[in-house]
């Protein structure tokens, strides 16, 4: 199931140009990262399931490519357009194949139960 997102044909061309541009730049940082790298780890500073995320896959032997946002102080608007971007709400956002398959919990429960493809 899709979450529920306003439909284009109830934004005006202005909001459409607006926020097709919204921090582009980091957008495609991190669209071009997924379709390098096997696993890649998004996040940002100061947040303790982000380091706690690379700290499990570390432990379990995985390779990653980790990109980093600022932290709580800074860079909040190119980590909103990422939000914006994958849908997903919060930090970390694990990659993995160039699939978003959640954030911490859901990425300990993988290697805990042995799904997580790498």
């Amino acid at each position: 199931m899709q979450r529920p997102v306003l439909s284009s044909e109830k934004l005006s061309p202005e909001v459409i140009a607006s926020i097709a541009g919204y921090h582009q730049k980091t957008v495609s940082e991190v669209a071009t990262a997924i379709a390098t790298h096997k696993v890649v780890v998004v996040g940002m500073a100061m947040n303790p399931f982000v380091k706690k995320v690379r700290a499990a896959l570390s432990e379990a032997g995985v390779a990653f490519t980790y990109l980093e946002y600022g932290n709580y102080f800074s860079m909040w608007k190119p980590r909103l357009a990422i939000k914006m971007w994958s849908g997903w709400p919060t930090y970390p956002q694990v990659f993995v194949d160039g699939k978003l398959i959640g954030g911490f919990k859901e990425t300990v429960a993988a290697l805990k139960a042995g799904t997580f493809v790498n």
